[in-house]
């Protein structure tokens, strides 16, 4: 399947991350890196509810598209895993290398494209993207980049906020309860100073099927009571009634 949209966001999410949310980002970043289970998302759910990872980690080549800080990875290394992690943000990476040398976990990683990455086919077992590549990235080129990059029966997880979210989002960027713009021809968000995308979940699945994925699984996270925190996006009362966000699991077909 191929795609010939634009491609201004790779630029705007670049600044984006380098110039202002690697500065509130980072302080999060040891906190994520010290974490004993992998807690995902928005809301902090337990690896334990969710079973994001698969179990049979140890060995497995993985790599972590759009990995910002790469405590994902860092958890992966943690459980026997050789990850490398690409980003398109030189400060973030920063964060990532500071955590590195603090925490003793070393791992590649690669200042790069997600939707263009610098490795040969076949080269991992498991793809795998917490709102990096899976928000901030085309899925038209993410997705079938990273099917080339995963040896037949490679899994590829990916974390996201839920079409439902997006149609609910306001101009301001909070969701309500009012739907806020059309399900159909749903991909783009401009943000102003940054690009999101988030498909249908029909749209999704065409795409992993299209790409060669069998999809195994679609958790719709509901937050938890209390909540960790709240968010300017979405409060926590809102995404106990719906799904804010949500985890996709495939495998790519033998």
């Amino acid at each position: 399947m191929t795609h010939d949209g634009p491609t201004d966001h790779l630029e705007q999410n670049r600044r984006y991350w380098d110039d202002q949310a690697a500065a509130w980002h980072g302080p999060l970043a040891r906190d994520h890196w010290a974490q004993v289970e992998p807690r995902w998302g928005l809301w902090g759910t337990p690896e334990s509810q969710v079973s994001v990872l698969p179990p049979d980690l140890a060995g497995m080549r993985t790599i972590e598209l759009g990995c910002g800080t790469a405590y994902v990875s860092a958890w992966l290394a943690g459980a026997g895993a050789h990850p490398v992690g690409i980003d398109l943000s030189e400060q973030q990476l920063n964060t990532a290398r500071a955590m590195q040398a603090e925490f003793g976990i070393d791992f590649p990683l690669v200042l790069g494209n997600a939707e263009e990455v610098p490795y040969e086919d076949d080269s991992f077992d498991l793809a795998i993207s917490e709102y990096g590549a899976s928000l901030w990235c085309d899925p038209y080129r993410w997705i079938p980049e990273a099917a080339r990059l995963l040896v037949p029966g490679g899994r590829l997880v990916f974390l996201r906020y839920s079409p439902l979210f997006a149609l609910c989002a306001g101009p301001e960027g909070a969701a309500s309860t009012t739907l806020s713009r059309p399900q159909f021809g749903l991909t783009r968000l401009n943000g102003g100073d940054h690009v999101q995308f988030v498909l249908p979940h029909g749209e999704t699945l065409r795409l992993l099927r299209s790409c060669g994925f069998v999809v195994e699984d679609l958790i719709e996270i509901q937050a938890p009571r209390p909540a960790q925190r709240e968010y300017s996006e979405v409060s926590a009362d809102w995404a106990r009634q719906w799904p804010s966000e949500e985890v996709w699991k495939a495998r790519l077909a033998d």
